[in-house]
């Protein structure tokens, strides 16, 4: 059958249909968006000035950082832009390009807190091989590995539905490109690509998440013959992993583990993983982290010092 694309963009219908109510999104998500920038960037300059990055806990966290700014950027701005726009459209070059955006950094930072909580196992119940088991050289594997890992389940999904035709209508009721809304437009049967779609993701979603809580399992038990003071700095990691993983893991799981359906809590549910999380990711773990507290405190103290040592030489 020969493919048939008569549609050119797509149109958004956006988090809501009322002016009002879109001038008050447009303040919020765009204070939003700033705190995001200005936390992970403040991470990242963190873990690289103080030298962290020989631990892999931070040299994960910085890139941790590095991603949540990518995935919120992919969908934040355009998102923000058309709160106060009358007509929301996208391109479908542009469209099929957000949807490979969402779907690579969503998928590589899943991977990211997956090894993010290897490390912490092998930290917690391997002290003594932890830094041989974790040396530079398999830190980078590791991290070349989400990425790779990312690149190759957002291309699956941008292969299947490139393939589709699209002969109108061309209205999306949501506020970026994603898989299911976009395959609700396509003119030919979709049940076996929708099917596809949701064993990839549901897959890398739901196994990671199982990983992930097993993991955290054995490492609360493997707590009971640590001293008082090491179970104090173990939960405050791990504690603040485990916030991370359910605030992200729960609203995927139930996007992307169903059939190729969508509801209209779908775009409220998508704020929480494209937005609220790289927003709190920052938040939780320098709030629920004495180390990275310190060094940013030693960071500020620093630029404080040489700023009046600038100033007393003028």
């Amino acid at each position: 059958m020969e493919k048939i694309n008569n549609v050119t963009e797509f149109i958004f219908w956006g988090l809501s249909q009322s002016p009002e109510i879109e001038k008050v999104c447009f303040v919020v998500f765009s204070v939003f968006y700033i705190i995001i920038l200005l936390g992970n960037l403040l991470i990242m300059l963190t873990v690289c000035l103080n030298n962290l990055f020989k631990s892999p806990m931070y040299f994960f966290l910085s890139f941790l950082s590095l991603v949540d700014i990518c995935y919120s950027s992919v969908t934040a701005p355009k998102m923000i832009v058309d709160l106060l726009a009358k007509d929301k459209t996208i391109s479908y070059v542009g469209c099929m390009l957000q949807l490979f955006g969402v779907h690579f950094f969503g998928c590589t930072e899943i991977f990211i807190l997956t090894v993010m909580a290897y490390d912490r196992y092998v930290a917690i119940c391997k002290p003594l091989h932890y830094m041989t088991i974790m040396d530079q050289e398999r830190c980078n594997k590791m991290l070349l590995g989400t990425w790779v890992g990312g690149f190759l389940h957002s291309i699956i999904q941008v292969a299947l539905v490139v393939q589709l035709p699209f002969c109108g209508p061309n209205e999306i009721d949501h506020y970026f490109c994603d898989v299911h809304p976009v395959l609700k437009l396509a003119c030919t049967d979709t049940y076996i690509v929708g099917g596809v779609v949701t064993v990839n993701s549901g897959t890398i979603a739901l196994g990671s998440f199982v990983i992930l809580l097993i993991s955290y399992s054995i490492i609360l038990v493997s707590l009971r013959t640590q001293s008082a003071e090491g179970r104090r700095k173990a939960l405050s990691t791990c504690g603040s992993h485990i916030a991370v993983v359910i605030i992200f893991f729960g609203p995927c799981t139930f996007m992307y583990m169903r059939p190729d359906t969508t509801f209209s809590e779908d775009k409220m549910v998508a704020v929480f993983y494209t937005i609220i999380t790289p927003m709190l990711n920052p938040l939780i773990y320098t709030l629920r982290n004495a180390e990275v507290k310190n060094a940013m405190k030693k960071l500020w103290g620093r630029n404080v010092f040489l700023e009046a040592k600038g100033k007393s030489w003028t």
